[in-house]
């Protein structure tokens, strides 16, 4: 996008996604072999050559996720199931939730009840779903701040989530402004608890001229009800202010 002179998101995304199913299409037997021949079911170890293996095979299975094919699907289910360490459970899991459905919720589910304890990984599988490109994905963002693990007070937690999906630029610039309302929201929550965390957020909207008009407009328009906002501390009204004027 930053190669274009009006940033065109859609179109970024849509050739990417076309590319990589093509690779896997025409590459999938490949890509399956190397799936299968990377397996391992000793235990986990740090090495070179374990982390190689475990970096290649994921890959493969990334690619071959994004197909949405039942015998895939299949296999990145069973990859998951199979898994002997979080690293390569949470690879799996993250090829099964390229795609909605049932598959995906039940996985996401059944990870986080697994690993609900760790605090490093429950922050890994909030940015999961914040940086997912399912469509209507805002929602299920929404959806996830009022999720038990999930507390506005704690920055990493906010920077897992509301950090990661800005960092989407299929849901944070959807077309219909929704990704942009939900950020404006939530900086004014924000706002009233960490001033420098919400500053940190509504950096996101400091590109807002790189789009096309209609994105400008919508983007701007939560600027301005940013700094429109009553009780809104200095930090986030200089970094609003300072992005409306750039």
């Amino acid at each position: 996008m930053d190669m274009m002179s009006i940033a065109d998101p859609d179109a970024v995304h849509a050739v990417r996604t076309f590319i990589k199913k093509e690779l896997a299409f025409q590459l999938k037997d490949d890509l399956l072999a190397a799936v299968t021949s990377n397996r391992s079911s000793e235990a986990y170890a740090f090495d070179h050559d374990s982390v190689a293996r475990r970096a290649l095979k994921n890959t493969c299975l990334a690619y071959l996720a994004s197909l949405n094919e039942p015998d895939v699907t299949e296999l990145a289910l069973n990859e998951y199931k199979s898994a002997t360490n979080m690293t390569e459970q949470f690879a799996a899991l993250a090829a099964l939730s390229q795609n909605p459905g049932q598959v995906r919720e039940d996985a996401l589910l059944d990870f986080y009840n697994k690993w609900q304890q760790d605090y490093l990984v429950v922050s890994k599988w909030f940015a999961l779903q914040a940086t997912s490109d399912i469509p209507g994905n805002v929602v299920n963002v929404q959806k996830l701040l009022a999720h038990p693990a999930f507390d506005m007070r704690n920055p990493n937690k906010v920077y897992s989530l509301i950090g990661g999906f800005c960092g989407s630029p299929v849901s944070f610039h959807a077309k219909d402004g929704s990704g942009y309302k939900f950020l404006g929201e939530v900086v004014l929550q924000l706002d009233k608890i960490n001033p420098q965390v919400a500053s940190r957020m509504v950096s996101a909207f400091s590109r807002w001229r790189r789009y096309d008009e209609t994105r400008q407009a919508l983007a701007k328009a939560q600027l301005e009800m940013i700094i429109s906002a009553n009780g809104l501390s200095e930090n986030v009204y200089e970094i609003a202010l300072k992005s409306l004027a750039a």
